[in-house]
């Protein structure tokens, strides 16, 4: 009984030190991305099916707003600065999309940092923490949201995923590791998991 109950304490113990050295390494990773990553977060006036359908639409104009604004920023900081300085323009023009949608609501847009979930986007994947984003907000805000990356451009329609994260300062191991599937996206929910944790401990 004493040699499996320490055979059983050895398995905790190896278990906890391998939860603990990969939630550093996840965290280490979402921190490094962040400082590289601009992202796009996109909030819906509620969960309605149409006031979804107009979040789409605004995400697809803004989308279309940034890449010409930001196509001469070399980083994270470039980008904000542009997107920050654009923003009345943004938000006039993601206001008449509303208003051609025929909606009467209001939009608000700006530069944030904000905790981002764990997030697969079909081609790569985002560990969960905080990042900087540039945030559109339509009417309440009472909606689910929208969340992409905006510099580099790797939710639209603007060329290959790998050649615009090249172009945006990521080097080819950040570049596999986001773009790989299965284990890797597993280990970035420990970040989320972290931070349960944390907030449970707190509470």
């Amino acid at each position: 009984m004493d040699k499996k109950f320490k055979l059983w304490e050895i398995s905790l113990i190896i278990g906890l030190i391998c939860a603990v050295a990969l939630g550093a390494w996840a965290q280490r990773s979402q921190r490094e991305l962040s400082e590289k990553l601009l992202r796009l977060h996109v909030v819906a006036n509620s969960d309605s099916e149409a006031d979804q359908a107009l979040k789409l639409s605004v995400r697809d104009r803004v989308l279309e707003l940034a890449e010409p604004i930001i196509s001469g920023a070399g980083d994270i900081g470039e980008a904000a600065e542009a997107l920050e300085a654009n923003l009345p323009f943004i938000i006039g023009q993601a206001q008449a999309e509303v208003k051609a949608m025929g909606y009467d609501l209001g939009v608000g847009a700006e530069i944030t940092d904000g905790f981002f979930p764990t997030r697969d986007y079909g081609e790569f994947s985002l560990p969960a923490g905080k990042y900087r984003a540039l945030r559109v907000t339509i009417g309440e805000g009472g909606g689910e949201n929208w969340w992409c990356v905006v510099f580099p451009p790797l939710c639209g329609e603007y060329g290959a995923f790998s050649e615009a994260a090249k172009q945006a300062g990521l080097s080819d191991d950040e570049i596999t590791l986001i773009a790989e599937s299965g284990g890797v996206k597993l280990r970035f929910r420990c970040i989320e998991l972290l931070e349960r944790l944390r907030k449970f401990l707190s509470a």
